[in-house]
């Protein structure tokens, strides 16, 4: 699974159309504006539509309203559109919204300078971890990883650690869709991941060496907002030789086990 593929967008789930009080208009104009990702400057009809699997036309329609309402803003020199204020706006107030990264952050931090690398806080979003706070050690090889950047979910320390934590129908949904859009990979990736939960039952965190870039190795542990159950994940990774299987294994797992903890009970107290 590589990482390009994770940042396509995802078609709507099929479900949604047999319930009557699903607005499917609503859901494709939502899904045109899941195809931007961080590194996206503009995209065009055509590049929505095969992200999308939409029919052109109906892109077409879609991007226009979006335009007219501000989410979306036409560059007309380059026939594309790029997110307008609209949509940056939402997006500001839902991360305003997350006490999680402010109690997270000065831990994550303190991490990040001990490590010399990056430690970053996920929250899943279907076959996909969405960075929501990144803090990164002073090493010129950090992970070049920033808020909003998506990362796949079962081949990642992150991705597997929140995959751990998941109450089984949950995991067990979103891992059918990971093998319905990977097939050819997925026995590599189903191994990948039977390790990852049986180490992270006996250690309390993820691995991943190699498993997504061949070149990146990190540490993934799971926590819960004790306010609202919700699951989310921490990763602490970078460069395969700074971060060696034993070190890894011996220091940063159990550090990053340690910081969670502390987040979790800061949050119980608020």
């Amino acid at each position: 699974m590589t990482d390009s593929e994770e940042t396509q967008a995802e078609e709507p789930q099929a479900e949604g159309t047999q319930d009557r009080q699903f607005v499917v208009a609503l859901s494709r104009g939502l899904e045109v504006l899941r195809c931007f990702r961080a590194n996206d400057a503009m995209l065009g009809n055509q590049e929505i539509a095969a992200r999308t699997g939409l029919p052109k036309p109906t892109v077409s329609r879609l991007t226009y309203t979006l335009t007219k309402l501000g989410y979306l803003v036409y560059m007309d020199h380059y026939s594309k559109y790029k997110l307008g204020t609209a949509v940056l706006s939402l997006g500001y107030t839902a991360l305003a919204g997350m006490d999680i990264r402010h109690v997270a952050r000065p831990l994550m931090q303190e991490l990040a300078d001990y490590s010399d690398v990056a430690v970053s806080l996920g929250s899943h979003d279907r076959t996909s971890m969405i960075y929501v706070e990144s803090c990164r050690g002073k090493g010129a090889l950090t992970i070049r990883l920033s808020v909003g950047s998506r990362i796949p979910v079962a081949t990642t320390a992150m991705g597997r650690a929140f995959l751990a934590a998941t109450p089984e129908a949950e995991r067990t949904a979103i891992l059918d869709e990971v093998k319905k859009r990977h097939p050819e990979d997925w026995p590599r990736i189903r191994q990948g991941l039977e390790r990852a939960f049986r180490e992270y039952a006996a250690r309390g965190f993820t691995m991943s060496v190699g498993d997504w870039q061949s070149d990146v190795h990190a540490v993934g542990v799971a926590l819960t907002n004790p306010a609202t159950g919700t699951i989310v994940a921490l990763n602490c990774g970078g460069a395969a030789f700074l971060l060696p299987r034993e070190r890894l294994e011996g220091d940063l797992g159990p550090r990053l086990v340690a910081v969670a903890r502390k987040i979790e009970a800061a949050l119980g107290r608020r």
